[in-house]
């Protein structure tokens, strides 16, 4: 693994770079204003949980990129087998009769960690395109069905699902679906969030759960079963806040989908891969079977961009029914890219070899249990998730869970105080989002947890002098 000591940073010109940055650089939900004035973190290097700027200065990066960089930054053995690849065979034709065998290699791997009889994977370019393919198969196979008009989908309100036009307008956020942008409302439908900390005053959590599955199923029959198509959801929203359902939830959620005949659609491009301590959370974690998992990110632990729709026997059967001669004529240039591919596999076998999710499964109950040290502060309402997946959700008052004014954005208040630190945490308004690479130690964990309080403090103490508390 590389080590970078400061002298390595000379060869750049940050002030340069920020000016072409800001001059050609279009970020992805890139804000235009906050960008002209701020310019951006410039990241020029990497290795384990931590990522330097274009000065040299080292952070602590308890987002883990993009909540991917799972097996750490700058492994030589990555790098080797990625350039390997590359002299080997950089790229194969994915279309009709042209496979690569390293795209072959990886379907075989996916299918046997992949729950039951998730056995047929369509490689992508990452999640979005992943949930992008769900939803065409999805639209394939009701129509191979004859079931023409069976094409309504049901999400979550605070769900996110990508950045395409399809999987934007499955995603829930309200942040997510400003007005210059148009989405499919017609045909996708959003129920309430699973976060049981907003519930109604006074409702139990069992209450909580019954009147979700309610209202599932009264949207189903709202909108008439002959034509719900499937569910999407992710174990544990991501981006919406790392929303922990009540216990159940899917379960039921599952039962409905049964009864009604929808598809059960698990997102796990966050939660797969080891972020929960297993490969896939689904089954082992939630204790149900998808008929379809999207999955990325932690695929490759984001040494190259690929996703995956892994798709079940009954769907399967379906539209590859023999004699019917029928073409799915969906597909991307970089489907199943032998890089990305010989990636991936290198890193599952990284996670099976040195054990990461057992690492997980004692780490990451030290990360939520130190994390939860937090609540004392007097801006902090709940700290929520599981594992290496977790989010500080931040009030005016601890008593009413009233929040701030959005305008004041506490969470990138927060953010900018820990940054100075030298830790990277994830601001959405209200939050701090954290979903650290998974070879975290328990030094690590309390390196955050330390900064974290220190940051908030400070958060306080600008409340305080500006008139907010």
């Amino acid at each position: 693994m590389a080590s970078f000591p400061k002298e390595h940073f000379s060869k750049f010109d940050n002030a340069a770079i920020t000016e072409s940055d800001k001059a050609h650089y279009m970020h992805a939900y890139h804000c235009f204003d906050e960008h002209r004035a701020d310019g951006s973190l410039n990241v020029a290097a990497g290795e384990g949980a931590y990522i330097y700027d274009a000065e040299g200065n080292k952070y602590l990066d308890a987002v883990g990129g993009m909540w991917c960089t799972n097996i750490g930054l700058g492994r030589d053995e990555m790098a080797d087998t990625i350039a390997e690849q590359v002299r080997n065979c950089a790229y194969s034709n994915p279309f009709a009769d042209m496979a690569n065998v390293t795209a072959i290699e990886l379907s075989k791997k996916l299918a046997e960690l992949a729950p039951g009889d998730l056995n047929h994977v369509f490689l992508t370019t990452g999640g979005s395109t992943a949930v992008d393919t769900a939803y065409r198969m999805i639209q394939y196979y009701q129509n191979s069905r004859g079931k023409h008009q069976k094409k309504h989908i049901i999400s979550r309100v605070n769900a996110y699902h990508g950045s395409t036009y399809v999987s934007m307008s499955i995603g829930g956020k309200k942040s997510d679906h400003p007005e210059e942008f148009d989405y499919i409302s017609d045909t996708i439908h959003h129920i309430s969030s699973p976060g049981y900390y907003r519930a109604p005053e006074g409702m139990t959590e069992a209450d909580f759960l019954e009147s979700l599955v309610k209202e599932f199923e009264d949207k189903i029959l709202e909108l008439g079963a002959d034509n719900v198509a499937a569910f999407f959801a992710e174990p544990i929203m991501g981006s919406g806040g790392v929303i922990v359902p009540p216990e159940g939830y899917h379960y039921r959620m599952w039962q409905i989908c049964q009864k009604y005949d929808l598809l059960y659609v698990s997102d796990e491009v966050v939660t797969s891969f080891g972020r929960l301590g297993k490969f896939f959370a689904s089954k082992d974690r939630f204790n149900i079977q998808p008929d379809i998992i999207t999955t990325a990110k932690g695929l490759t632990s984001g040494y190259m961009p690929l996703g995956a729709c892994i798709l079940s026997d009954k769907i399967w059967d379906v539209i590859a029914e023999e004699g019917k001669g029928r073409c799915f004529v969906h597909g991307f240039t970089y489907s199943g890219h032998p890089v990305a591919c010989a990636a991936a596999l290198k890193n599952i076998e990284i996670i099976e070899r040195e054990n990461i999710l057992s690492h997980v499964e004692e780490v990451g109950t030290y990360f939520m249990e130190q994390l939860k040290t937090l609540s004392d502060l007097p801006i902090v309402g709940e700290v929520r998730g599981s594992h290496f997946m977790a989010c500080v959700e931040f009030v005016a008052s601890q008593e009413t869970k009233a929040l701030f004014p959005e305008e004041l954005n506490i969470g990138g208040i927060v953010h900018e105080h820990a940054q100075k630190r030298g830790l990277i945490v994830r601001p959405t308004v209200h939050l701090n989002i954290m979903s650290p690479s998974l070879i975290l130690t328990h030094d690590q964990v309390d390196e955050i947890v330390s900064t974290l309080r220190l940051s908030i403090a400070d958060t306080v103490e600008d409340l305080e002098k500006a008139g907010h508390m």
